[in-house]
């Protein structure tokens, strides 16, 4: 232990009296780490940001959606779920909890004394403030008998409140969605904006006033999302929709879904592995310029060994052993890139994060501790690595000729 703090010790001293030198050195590292740290914490910031927008819906949620690809679309047969659909979900599936349709409303504009916006108006049931985790900030939500009753009744989000220019309670008034007169009762929780869309940009109103204004002429393209009762019982109560939407659909057997089931977490996961995806090709790119910078380690070492072979001389002659010299000049590539590493992990970070704030509404920059671990572990591999050549060769020098060496 003593000889490797001495070596140590050495070589520290070696780097200190070649500051500028030390420093130029470490720049390749330097800007390898903070670039990769840079790009890794901008996508990390992402997938957080990802992973927060399904926080609140859990593992029990699932939602269903009709299958359509580009022949679909090309020959005008598109797959649509029906009303139908929702009836057997709710009713002929043991396990399942609250079930709400979700149907987009092509309203064009609201209105309120003068003023209009475009919000995207959704039909839906009272069930959505339970599936999707949203609830109301003043008022209440959407109940049974605005369903039954077919109530003019709207929830609307802040932005719409915003737009318009409502007061700050807005409950109470009138607001005109395409050639209705909606009375609004509620306003939901704000949600913030994601990558400059607003989550609060949104109209909630009955989901048989919703199918009633999208007419006859058209199937309406309907989304379904429901809880399950218990979450142990998720993939057979996923099962047993799939099922229970091929019998309400009359699809024979044999004949493949035209819908498909997903959980909201494998949505999230889905998402969070195209991230890690990108994650992971962007850094390798990036990682690139930490070989460079390891190539000029090497060359700085090489260097160094030859303007200190007679230094080298005098340690052998002194009794350094071949591996004193070794370790020696190893400790000091890996105090280089380390140095590099560190200084390019802050300023990365700090890159990311000024990055971020100059993007609207971009999520903040993550780094997580495991990626600071591995670049800091891995520029000193690289030092190591590329330290090795130079090492070996002073190690390899013969004392008499190092001795003699001008």
């Amino acid at each position: 232990m003593q000889a490797y703090l001495e070596a140590l010790r050495a070589a520290l001293a070696s780097l200190t009296a070649h500051r500028l030198r030390s420093f130029l050195t470490t720049l390749g590292i330097l800007i390898g780490t903070a670039s990769v740290i840079a790009v890794v914490s901008l996508v990390q910031g992402f997938s957080d940001s990802i992973r927060a927008q399904f926080a609140d819906i859990g593992g029990s949620t699932l939602s269903v959606e009709a299958n359509n690809d580009n022949d679909n679309f090309r020959t005008g047969k598109i797959n649509t779920l029906t009303a139908e659909d929702v009836e057997a979900l709710r009713h002929r599936v043991a396990g399942i909890g609250e079930v709400a349709p979700l149907l987009g409303v092509p309203a064009g504009q609201a209105s309120w004394r003068g003023r209009s916006s475009q919000p995207q108006v959704i039909g839906t049931t009272s069930e959505f403030q339970q599936v999707r985790a949203r609830f109301p900030q003043v008022g209440r939500f959407l109940v049974p008998a605005d369903d039954a009753g077919r109530r003019h009744v709207a929830v609307i989000g802040t932005k719409v409140r915003d737009d318009l220019h409502l007061p700050a309670n807005p409950v109470g008034q009138y607001i005109k969605l395409g050639g209705d007169w909606f009375k609004v009762v509620g306003m939901m929780e704000p949600k913030g904006e994601v990558f400059g869309f607003s989550q609060d940009n949104y109209v909630v109103i009955p989901f048989d006033v919703a199918r009633a204004m999208s007419g006859n002429a058209i199937d309406p393209m309907i989304g379904v999302s429901f809880t399950v009762q218990r979450i142990d019982e998720l993939d057979t109560v996923q099962e047993r929709a799939r099922r229970a939407l091929r019998a309400s659909r009359g699809l024979k057997p044999g004949v493949e879904d035209d819908f498909k089931i997903q959980a909201a977490n494998s949505i999230k996961d889905q998402l969070e592995k195209i991230t890690g995806m990108a994650t992971a090709v962007l850094g390798g790119i990036v990682g690139i310029s930490l070989l460079v910078g390891g190539i000029g380690i090497m060359n700085i070492m090489l260097v160094s060994v030859t303007e200190r072979t007679r230094e080298i001389g005098i340690l052998k002659a002194l009794g350094a052993t071949r591996r004193d010299i070794l370790v020696q000049f190893l400790l000091e590539a890996a105090l280089l890139a380390l140095l590099g590493g560190v200084i390019g992990i802050v300023l990365g970070y700090a890159a990311g994060a000024g990055i971020a704030a100059l993007i609207p509404n971009f999520p903040p920059a993550s780094v997580p501790l495991w990626v600071v671990l591995v670049a800091a572990g891995f520029s000193a591999l690289v030092g190591v690595v590329f330290g090795l050549m130079p090492a070996s060769k002073a190690a390899g020098l013969d004392p008499i000729e190092a001795l003699r060496y001008e």
